[in-house]
């Protein structure tokens, strides 16, 4: 610590005023009526999307009796989804305060992140499907198939997860750039998002499965 205040004393003035901006920067970007102030709305919308997401499924109630075990994956969907792509937006967050990432162009750091995001709810998604099919006649309960409850999964992840990379990227560069720290605001404002999305897209696969 004597050593750290030696060289504190010794810098330049310039240098002296920069410690003091980055002080100051740390000390609102940690404070408890920072955190608060930036959290707590979108901490609000978030509890009402899972309300939202709540009607999506009472609405499903045709496709949960037509496609036995579908049921089951429904939870598990939403919580894959929200688990990829909350990660996804906090490695966003993390990147654009390392300055890795500064604008939506070719960049290997964002396609990375992004592609990486889609092929985990490739593998994770299709792992759901086949383990649901199990685990539903595990119980005895009457299952659509393997392969069904795998495309819905599927579908459903894959697509709700391409919607999410696209809403994750505008929204942490955009909050940044707007002064807020994406940390406090996507992975709330996804999870809120992703519930949604999700509900919609297992809505829309399960459909899209009855018509074929």
């Amino acid at each position: 610590m004597q050593i750290i205040d030696t060289m504190l004393h010794r810098a330049h003035p310039e240098e002296e005023d920069d410690i003091g901006i980055v002080e100051e920067y740390i000390g609102d970007y940690a404070s408890i009526s920072s955190i608060v102030r930036e959290a707590l709305p979108f901490e609000i919308i978030a509890t009402m999307g899972g309300v939202i997401a709540g009607i999506i499924l009472s609405g499903m109630t045709e496709e949960l009796q037509l496609i036995p075990g579908l049921i089951v994956i429904s939870p598990a969907v939403l919580g894959m989804r929200g688990n990829i792509s909350c990660t996804l937006g906090s490695r966003l967050g993390s990147a654009i305060h390392m300055g890795l990432i500064t604008k939506i162009e070719n960049n290997p750091e964002l396609t990375n992140n992004i592609g990486g995001s889609l092929l985990l709810s490739f593998i994770i998604s299709a792992i759901l499907g086949l383990l649901g099919h199990f685990v539903t006649i595990a119980f005895g309960l009457e299952s659509a198939g393997a392969l069904t409850l795998m495309f819905i999964a599927v579908l459903a992840g894959v697509s709700s997860g391409l919607i999410l990379a696209v809403v994750a990227v505008f929204l942490s560069l955009g909050m940044f750039r707007f002064g807020f720290d994406p940390d406090n605001v996507v992975t709330p404002a996804i999870a809120t998002i992703g519930d949604i999305v999700s509900m919609l897209m297992l809505f829309l696969a399960a459909k899209a499965v009855l018509l074929l």
